[in-house]
């Protein structure tokens, strides 16, 4: 998901959006483990999706 489209959600939506991802990272993870993944570069999107969330979250400065 683009920047653009998370700095325009709330701070709740953004807590449900990290829930979400979280989750689905674990369950890729636990395919990778198994040997059942079909989208290995799918573990690389959601870890930087979740960055980006976690960025927009802190309440520090943001661009």
């Amino acid at each position: 998901m683009k920047a653009k489209q998370l700095r325009e959600l709330s701070k709740e939506e953004l807590g449900s959006k990290l829930a979400e991802t979280d989750r689905e990272l674990f369950n890729l993870r636990v395919r990778k483990a198994s040997g059942q993944v079909e989208q290995p570069l799918r573990l690389r999107t959601l870890r930087r999706d979740i960055a980006r969330i976690k960025t927009l979250m802190n309440p520090g400065k943001q661009a």
